[in-house]
């Protein structure tokens, strides 16, 4: 029986299937749909190496709190579809909960989950579901009070952002200053606290655009040290102004509420992967055609 692109479709859609491992389960098949379910079912974990090489950026950051400690986990699938599984959303879910009690990443991968490993656990999800995943990050705060924010939630504690706000103080506060880490990114909580590389490299930026001024080099001096100040006051958490307030500083307004931040997390699905554009109507024709 001849497959065509409409069948490989329907046989991929319904489960999620690769595009070759659909047409060689149908093939295999003769082109019957039910045998090729059936077929791809018992390949199951080779299903899931085979998708092992394949990008996943998409997926959930989700957020636990237990005390005065926090952690945040980045687990990655191919579609945002997946991400709105609830099958899928369970697993993250479970898997932030062992994150509480794991040193690190390497640590929450060997973790018991239900009497599997949560590497092993995430193996087996990517053969149900048909989608390679990854457990990608993990980091975790800790403080007197530690607040979470997620947003664009999918679900109770996840979403597309997570945060965690470690603190001395109001658990208000904490909150405002989760959801404006959520904003606006920094990239440390002070300047003590920034890569020194980052810093050198934006310092050599600011001379040689300086310099490009032709002015005298005493005043090129003055010049940096009003660029650098601005930099700082653009990345670093507390030099930034507050979103709720943008006359004050976060420190300002952090001493305002008799608070002290101690530190902070903020993971983004995604973030730093790089994606190839696919074209599906050639990668239907490439699967048919062998």
């Amino acid at each position: 029986m001849a497959i065509t692109a409409a069948m490989v479709k329907e046989l991929r859609d319904s489960t999620g299937a690769g595009m070759m491992d659909a047409k060689k389960a149908l093939t295999e098949n003769d082109g019957d749909m039910e045998a090729a379910v059936d077929w791809l079912r018992t390949k199951g974990l080779a299903k899931a190496a085979k998708k092992s090489g394949r990008t996943a950026a998409e997926g959930l950051v989700a957020v636990k709190v237990d005390g005065g400690r926090g952690v945040a986990v980045e687990i990655n699938s191919e579609t945002d579809f997946v991400a709105k599984n609830a099958e899928f959303q369970g697993m993250v879910s479970a898997i932030a909960g062992a994150a509480i009690g794991a040193a690190d990443l390497d640590a929450l991968k060997a973790a018991d989950l239900d009497g599997k490993t949560v590497e092993a656990t995430i193996t087996d999800k990517i053969a149900t579901i048909g989608e390679n995943m990854s457990l990608r990050r993990m980091a975790s705060v800790e403080g007197d009070t530690v607040v979470s924010y997620v947003h664009n939630a999918a679900a109770d504690g996840m979403g597309k952002i997570g945060v965690l706000v470690a603190l001395k103080g109001d658990e208000a506060f904490g909150k405002q200053v989760a959801m404006h880490i959520a904003a606006t990114n920094p990239a440390a909580l002070n300047e003590a606290e920034l890569d020194p590389a980052v810093v050198e490299k934006e310092k050599q930026v600011q001379i040689d655009i300086a310099r490009e001024s032709g002015k005298p080099e005493q005043v090129i001096e003055k010049m940096i040290v009003g660029r650098m100040k601005k930099f700082m006051s653009e990345v670093t958490l507390l030099g930034q102004s507050f979103v709720m307030n943008p006359d004050l500083t976060v420190e300002a307004a952090a001493k305002e509420a008799g608070a002290e931040i101690l530190g902070f997390v903020r993971l983004e699905v995604g973030e730093g992967i790089e994606v190839e554009k696919e074209d599906f109507a050639a990668e239907v024709a490439k699967a048919v055609q062998g």
